[in-house]
């Protein structure tokens, strides 16, 4: 099955994302795949596809991860590959989620590669067409989160299955901070 360890945002944090969905879309620089509200999450580790005896292994190692709470804060709208746009993405800044990001990464240090690259992020669109690719990064430039912050006090561990409607979520497993 398909996993992924991520947060969830809280519905405060979702609405304010949904409203610059809407805005970009009103804008009619970009058509794709807007998420959807409730598919909307940060994404800490990708594990891929993963049977039933490494799922288990995952979940035990999980049940050990200490983690205390912490803020985060939304910041910025960006692309991953401005030369070709493939996701537009709101990026989320604090030092404890990177930090967190390790830990995880440490926990299933033999069953999974090491995150080189991480980069804090929610997606938000994946397009399929830029209409004009300089207005749309200007658009996004101009659009911020000021005091838009949230606390993290739980990961999950989520199933994702690929449908023709768009992905389906289900969280397998849940893990509080200490």
């Amino acid at each position: 099955m398909r996993t992924f360890i991520c947060l969830d945002l809280p519905n405060d944090v979702l609405d304010e994302i949904v409203k610059v969905q809407e805005r970009l879309s009103k804008t009619n620089l970009i058509k794709g795949k807007f998420t959807e509200k409730q598919n909307i999450h940060l994404t800490l580790k990708f594990l891929g596809n993963i049977d039933k005896a490494k799922l288990n292994e995952v979940k035990e190692r999980l049940n050990e991860l200490k983690f205390k709470k912490f803020n985060l804060k939304l910041s910025k709208l960006g692309v991953f590959s401005e030369k070709s746009v493939r996701i537009v993405w709101v990026s989320v800044v604090g030092q404890e989620l990177f930090e967190l990001q390790k830990d995880i990464d440490f926990c299933l240090r033999d069953l999974f590669e090491k995150e080189d690259r991480f980069m804090g992020h929610i997606t938000i669109v994946r397009p399929k067409a830029v209409k004009n690719k300089e207005k749309l990064l200007d658009e996004l430039k101009n659009i911020g989160f000021s005091k838009l912050n949230f606390e993290a006090d739980k990961i999950y561990l989520k199933k994702s299955e690929l449908t023709t409607l768009g992905p389906r979520y289900e969280t397998l497993m849940k893990i509080s901070c200490s």
